[in-house]
């Protein structure tokens, strides 16, 4: 009974509806061309996607915002792969700008300078945009940086931006 099984499936397979292979297909030149086009794929594939992962991802839209009568254009990285990809990768930032990461509710957040190239200070902001807390965030890898309360935004600038500003916990951001 057993055995039935399986010729069935050999018949489905075989000379059925599934596929028909011919005898020269097997062949062993054809399958080292099969191998070796399917390596070349691969090898493409996995060279672009490598290529892409070392590349800043391009200007995002952006908005004015305002803290203490300081205007500050920030790049809104809302979607999961902005967020991720957020400043990595960029050599510098112009005076006055900033990554505001956006997201849908409060939450503990936590930030990384994986493939960052520039130190940099974050702001957690409540839903109201008010700064809950200030980090200064330097180049390396392996360093987490945590709210210690919820969060619905986070304000990534130049390190430093914030103190040079006298802008500290407790102030709010407006949209312009």
């Amino acid at each position: 009974m057993l055995n039935h099984k399986f010729d069935d499936a050999a018949q489905l397979f075989s000379g059925g509806a599934m596929c028909r292979l011919s005898a020269s297909a097997l062949q062993p030149s054809a399958v080292r061309r099969f191998l070796a086009a399917l390596f070349t794929a691969v090898l493409i594939v996995t060279t672009a996607i490598a290529w892409a992962a070392d590349t800043a991802q391009p200007t995002l839209p952006t908005m004015q915002l305002e803290v203490n009568g300081k205007v500050l254009t920030a790049e809104i990285a809302s979607t999961s792969q902005q967020r991720y990809m957020g400043l990595s990768f960029r050599q510098s930032l112009d005076k006055d700008t900033g990554m505001l990461f956006v997201y849908s509710e409060e939450q503990t957040l936590t930030f990384t300078m994986r493939n960052t190239l520039i130190p940099l200070s974050i702001a957690f902001l409540s839903e109201d945009l008010v700064i809950n807390e200030i980090h200064h965030m330097n180049v390396g890898p392996g360093q987490l940086f945590g709210s210690r309360q919820k969060a619905q935004y986070a304000l990534e600038v130049d390190q430093g931006w914030f103190a040079a500003n006298n802008i500290k916990a407790g102030d709010q951001l407006t949209p312009r």
